[in-house]
């Protein structure tokens, strides 16, 4: 890590001589290519309450961090395709570790009062988080796919497309489905051939795979997809802390109210909060 100019250096020594190159015809090559100017001017205050900030600042941050997440989901997903299962496990391991820095994103938000919260929600208008398309995608790899999510973004024609492509596209655990297939599992063909563009439900002989796998992980061929259950394990545990983090967020800055955008708040919230996503690996947990 270089010094700043006229600082002496580490051994004490006047770091001048060191400095780094501070003159460029343009623009910065960091910021060329961190686009930093752009991130910092992206806060458009509605209200003059100066707790708004934090609120925008975060939740900008949260849909880079949804961004990153579909990267490494979707990395995996092709990757599982292809069966490079090192490469497929590696992403699925980097997006558990921005999953957690997505879920201490909560943390700026999580002790709102009503006053403070109050005090600029009236900015968000109908705005609300279940209309960001970047969460929506993430929640479509997951296998939560809803046609009429897409209608929200009707009016976005990009947006919508790749909203509509990834509807239709396998989930990321759909493509370990296929891959436990290809290994010569017995993974329905009912479960292999659904329809996509529908939320997937558990399945008692995919519950009974994964039992068999767990049952005997030092079997020929078995220790690898274990290995890949314990990952998306962490994944789906992460989003379960992510959606009750959500959770308590809302109840302590707006109670049972209704939620911004005509949501029912945290009714809404409190169901989503009971789901687990890749079911069967944790109900085959009581058969092993």
């Amino acid at each position: 890590m270089s010094t700043f100019p006229g600082s002496p250096d580490a051994t004490g020594v006047d770091a001048v001589t060191d400095a780094p190159n501070l003159d460029f015809a343009g623009t910065t090559p960091y910021e060329d290519y961190v686009q930093a100017d752009v991130l910092t001017h992206l806060q458009h205050l509605r209200s003059d309450d100066p707790g708004e900030m934090v609120f925008l600042v975060t939740t900008q941050v949260m849909e880079l961090w949804f961004t990153v997440i579909v990267h490494e989901w979707e990395t995996a997903g092709r990757a599982l395709r292809e069966d490079r299962m090192p490469v497929a496990v590696d992403a699925l391991k980097r997006s558990v570790r921005e999953l957690e820095a997505l879920n201490h994103s909560w943390r700026p938000l999580s002790q709102l009062t009503p006053a403070q919260f109050n005090s600029y929600r009236g900015a968000l208008g109908e705005g609300s988080g279940f209309q960001s398309a970047m969460y929506r995608r993430m929640e479509f790899l997951l296998g939560e796919k809803s046609a009429s999510m897409l209608v929200p973004h009707r009016g976005a024609p990009r947006v919508h497309a790749e909203l509509e492509k990834a509807l239709h596209e396998p989930s990321l655990y759909d493509e370990v489905l296929a891959l436990l297939a290809r290994r010569g599992l017995p993974v329905p063909p009912s479960v292999l051939a659904r329809d996509l563009t529908r939320r997937y439900e558990p399945s008692p002989q995919v519950e009974a795979v994964w039992a068999g796998l767990y049952a005997e992980p030092e079997a020929e061929g078995n220790a690898e997809l274990v290995r890949l259950g314990e990952a998306l394990s962490d994944v789906a545990e992460l989003v379960w802390r992510w959606r009750n983090d959500h959770l308590v967020a809302t109840r302590r800055a707006m109670g049972s109210k209704t939620g911004t955008g005509g949501s029912a708040g945290v009714a809404w919230l409190e169901k989503r909060a009971q789901k687990n996503v890749f079911p069967e690996l944790w109900t085959a947990r009581s058969h092993v």
